[in-house]
């Protein structure tokens, strides 16, 4: 039996040009463009909820997209230093964005036509048991990074006059949002990623993923008033803190 040689085995390393390697760039080919496809209507989804998105960056090797080194927030901030002005519910534009930043994470701009209420992963599986068997109405609920749950609800509102404006100490900002280990509400001037969108790491860790889809948690219905959810996330929090649980407000 004739015995392969070194160079033949060298050879074996290289991809074949035959039928077969051609088969499988074509199964690779309509992999990619069946996740970017699914991507782009998840997006969509989540826009005719109501919820105005801008893309963002997304990690590149152990870093973020961004050019900025040391980026302290890698795939979690927004491309434009004016998201606020360009975060749109618009189809086409987002499916342009979809198309021209095909790896870009995307932000939802709160304060407009909804906020979040942002827990702690543990306290919001808590909380969002407790609501369901309290059949509280809900909206829809993101997983982000396996360490926090966001809850979508109605916004307080963006009145006239500043002075009408209710003021919270849990107010989150992205500046300000490692100040807030329990629970942050995102409103006016702040956001959130929504899903797909990929962090550092890997598995479960490294999603922004639903767990209440819009699609599933009513779509065009209205969304639930946030003070109908803070006091099962203020003690959930306040459990997970190991903190005696009081009832929302404090006094």
């Amino acid at each position: 039996m004739e015995r392969e040689s070194r160079f033949d085995r060298w050879l074996r390393h290289f991809p074949r040009s035959g039928p077969r390697a051609r088969t499988a760039r074509s199964r690779s080919a309509v992999a990619e463009a069946d996740a970017a496809r699914a991507r782009t209507e998840l997006l969509l989804t989540a826009a005719a909820a109501g919820f105005p998105l801008a893309p963002a960056a997304h990690p590149s090797g152990y870093g973020c997209s961004c050019v900025r080194i040391g980026c302290p927030t890698p795939g979690r901030h927004p491309l434009s230093f004016g998201w606020q002005t360009q975060a749109t519910t618009d189809a086409a534009q987002i499916e342009r964005w979809a198309l021209s930043h095909p790896l870009a994470n995307f932000v939802a701009a709160t304060g407009r036509d909804h906020d979040v209420l942002d827990v702690p992963a543990e306290a919001g599986r808590a909380a969002l048991e407790r609501l369901e068997s309290e059949g509280v109405p809900l909206g829809p609920v993101a997983l982000s990074g396996g360490e926090r749950m966001l809850f979508f609800t109605a916004t307080r509102g963006t009145p006239d006059d500043e002075d009408e404006w209710w003021p919270c100490e849990l107010d989150c900002h992205p500046e300000t949002m490692d100040e807030h280990p329990g629970l942050r509400w995102h409103c006016r001037g702040s956001y959130v990623l929504v899903p797909p969108a990929t962090l550092p790491g890997t598995g479960q860790k490294a999603e922004v993923r639903w767990v209440r889809p819009p699609e599933t948690a009513g779509g065009a219905e209205p969304l639930p008033e946030p003070l109908m959810l803070l006091e099962a996330l203020t003690d959930a929090c306040a459990a997970h803190a190991g903190e005696e649980t009081v009832a929302w407000p404090a006094r």
